[in-house]
């Protein structure tokens, strides 16, 4: 199953099972990176909304919820977050949640969905930069131990996606885009998709020497872009992404 099947799945009966109503759900992970596998689980992710009086109650209220099915022998995965908590998310220079927000891969929609993608570009920050520096050592880490495919191309996503960033603004995560996009990227890449695509484990023919060397050199590349970044320091939307969670949950709340 590829995202455009996963998308044409009728989900209105996930939607429907779901207790609270669902802001948004598009399709993330490999799928929007540009290089799923043909056995890649099919990773959807969102927000959901609490009612009120799961939040001003005394018992701890369900922020996060996931649930899982299979669909045709593929694995799907559904991960919501209360739109408060994603909204905090936002807030904290979280590259993660604003890809999944700008998916587009669009499993669900509503104008709360819309107004949140609107506001996007006044969160951004330089600051960015250190949530994708961090996943790329990460994932290159994890390649040294386990020496797969899959994590270094999420190590070499991550840093272009960053790169890219810092350079103009968009928050880009389609590697095959990105490296069209950023000039420092290894002409090898596309490559490296196109053996992901066999296998979702399968291991990386690489020479670890010279891939050591890209990624130490992608990684002195988003140091010095962000040092040279057009973006602010600070999110600059709080007053309306505060405005829009108070009245997305009262106008629920009034019917």
């Amino acid at each position: 199953m590829t995202a455009a099947l996963a998308l044409e799945a009728d989900l209105s009966a996930v939607v429907a099972e779901q207790p609270d109503p669902l802001i948004f759900a598009t399709v993330s992970g490999a799928h929007l990176y540009g290089f799923p596998s043909r056995d890649s689980d099919v990773d959807l992710r969102g927000a959901h909304l609490l009612p009120v009086a799961a939040l001003i109650g005394l018992r701890e209220p369900e922020e996060t919820r996931s649930r899982m099915w299979d669909r045709d022998g593929i694995e799907m995965d559904l991960v919501t977050h209360d739109l408060r908590k994603f909204v905090r998310l936002m807030l904290r220079r979280n590259g993660y949640v604003l890809e999944q927000l700008l998916s587009p891969w669009v499993a669900h929609t509503s104008d709360t969905h819309a107004e949140l993608v609107s506001l996007v570009p006044h969160v951004l920050t330089t600051h960015h930069a250190h949530h994708y520096r961090g996943f790329a050592g990460t994932q290159w880490r994890l390649f040294e131990k386990t020496g797969e495919l899959k994590p270094l191309l999420y190590t070499f996503r991550a840093l272009l996606t960053g790169i890219h960033l810092m350079r103009s603004g968009e928050v880009e995560a389609h590697l095959p885009t990105l490296v069209g996009e950023v000039p420092e990227a290894p002409a090898y890449v596309p490559e490296l998709i196109a053996a992901k695509a066999a296998a979702e484990h399968g291991p990386a023919e690489v020479d670890v020497r010279r891939v050591s060397g890209d990624v130490e050199a992608l990684h002195a590349v988003l140091d010095a872009v962000q040092a040279g970044s057009g973006l602010g320091d600070e999110p600059g939307a709080l007053d309306a992404l505060h405005d829009l969670v108070v009245r997305t949950r009262l106008e629920h709340a009034q019917g």
